[in-house]
């Protein structure tokens, strides 16, 4: 069953074990990126017409390149250009992995704009603007408030559309449908941004920071363990799908699934289901959470801040979440006469999705040596042997891990001028990592087979996730917030 619902990924499989694996190039791809992005500091502007949807009411001002040197140029050469490029790069990776290029190439392109065109109206202004201030500025009478990152839930519906109405026209996307290298690859990226973001928020109070490291530590050592154990107990699923389901709603979402899956040799199905879940739900809790803490949190605005860090699943949404509450607390505040330094709010949520970022490599380093010395069945006498723990550790972490120490070092070794100017390369590189997310959720679609996924028992997966997210994750993350967050407030602006 789970190869009918994702048959494409069968191929690929098999032919990367005679070769090139997907986690090694998306190492690769990933770095490749991220080192064209870095030659902004030596002057070099070789990402910046990478092109990325932005907030839009006018279609025609959808899509700018990331680099104002190239925003003269009419919006279809950048946007040419950046299809190109990932054109070549992930045709690259699809030879390597020996599969058919042609095929590749005609099937990447469909699925490239299809994903892109989704990602354009996820930007729509009346799907993605968040903050009141925003609204007021475009003019807007009212929002869904869904973040940019509805467009990663649109390329998933397209692509499930596709593949349930269009059954033959998705067998011939197919060859292009490779969520694992797509996601991998965007991950690697994502070190880079975190790394720089680590980098920023060094300059918030050390109270703060400490304060997050340990909420999270506290908080994911029980997420985790209690979400394992409703799959398990509860609802009946294997370890093969408990443990990714409890990384991806106790850690950090998709990344997280993804590393878990690596860690314990989950197969491909059981990584996308999971992390379609947790973008749908991230965009749930969105619409909810600023508007709870606005209710019952207005005078602790430091606990709502690391409310939004410690509950919503995918960072954009989690940083998000963070802009929302701000924007309503501070809002409140003023009109009692309270006028707090702007970006505290945004600052703890951010800080505390880094450090939960970071916890993902750890998590499978250890995921890793707990199922191959105690989960997989050993003969009696049989040692366990590094290369065991190596064999099965989800390489794309290191590509990770690389990203975010290389930027992180250089980040708290520069300027204030030359931090600026490793934003905005890691700015370049993100364009890249929003753009590999969007093409991952369009090909988890494409590879979805409705009546096989139920089969294979997402609607009890989705049971496990309402009932583990709103029945204790929600409420232990506001706990934990209150316990190392009550009482400390924002400065006064001033």
């Amino acid at each position: 069953m789970a190869q009918q619902a994702l048959g494409a990924e069968a191929s690929p499989s098999s032919q990367a074990r005679r070769g090139w694996s997907e986690d090694w190039l998306a190492v690769a791809a990933g770095l490749l990126i991220f080192l064209l992005a870095l030659c902004l500091l030596a002057g070099g502007n070789l990402l910046g017409w990478a092109t990325t949807p932005r907030t839009w009411l006018e279609i025609g001002k959808a899509v700018r390149p990331i680099s104002q040197t190239y925003a003269q140029l009419p919006a279809a050469i950048p946007l040419l250009v950046t299809y190109a490029f990932a054109t070549v790069l992930m045709t690259i990776g699809a030879a390597l992995l020996r599969a058919n290029v042609a095929k590749f190439v005609a099937a990447f392109s469909v699925v490239f704009w299809l994903s892109y065109l989704s990602w354009v109206l996820g930007n729509y202004a009346y799907v993605a603007v968040t903050t009141p201030a925003e609204m007021q500025r475009l003019g807007l009478g009212w929002s869904l408030r869904l973040t940019g990152e509805s467009g990663y839930v649109i390329a998933l519906l397209a692509g499930l559309a596709i593949a349930n109405l269009l059954p033959g026209f998705a067998r011939w996307l197919g060859e292009a449908a490779r969520p694992e290298l797509y996601i991998k690859t965007a991950i690697v990226i994502l070190g880079g941004t975190v790394g720089i973001k680590a980098a920023e928020q060094l300059g918030l109070a050390s109270s703060v920071m400490w304060r997050g490291l340990a909420a999270i530590v506290e908080a994911y050592l029980i997420y985790w363990a209690v979400v394992y154990f409703v799959a398990r107990k509860w609802f009946g699923f294997s370890r093969e799908w408990a443990a990714p389901l409890a990384s991806g709603i106790s850690i950090c979402g998709v990344s997280a699934a993804i590393a878990t899956a690596g860690a314990i040799r989950a197969r491909p199905m059981v990584a996308v289901m999971v992390s379609s879940l947790v973008v749908v739900f991230a965009m749930v809790e969105l619409l909810i959470l600023p508007f709870a803490a606005r209710a019952f949190l207005g005078d602790e605005p430091l606990v709502a801040a690391a409310w939004m860090g410690l509950a919503v699943k995918t960072d954009g949404a989690a940083v998000a979440s963070g802009a929302i509450t701000e924007a309503l607390l501070y809002a409140d505040a003023a009109a009692r006469g309270i006028k707090y330094d702007k970006g505290w709010i945004v600052g703890t949520t951010t800080t505390i999705k880094i450090f939960i970022d970071i916890f993902i490599g750890v998590w499978a380093f250890l995921l890793a040596y707990i199922w191959t010395r105690y989960i997989e069945p050993r003969k009696p006498g049989d040692k366990l042997r590094a290369a065991e723990i190596w064999e099965r550790f989800p390489k794309f972490v290191l590509g990770f891990v690389l990203t975010f120490v290389a930027v992180l070092l250089i980040g708290l070794s520069s300027s204030p001028a030359s931090l600026r100017t490793v934003n905005a390369a890691m700015d370049q590189a993100n364009v890249f990592r929003q753009l590999f997310f969007v093409l991952t959720f369009f090909s988890i679609g494409l590879m979805s087979d409705l009546r096989v996924l139920w089969q294979e028992g997402i609607g009890r997966l989705a049971a496990v996730y309402v009932v583990s997210l709103f029945g204790f994750v929600i409420w232990v993350g506001l706990l934990i917030s209150w316990i190392f967050f009550s009482g400390l407030k924002p400065p006064i602006a001033g």
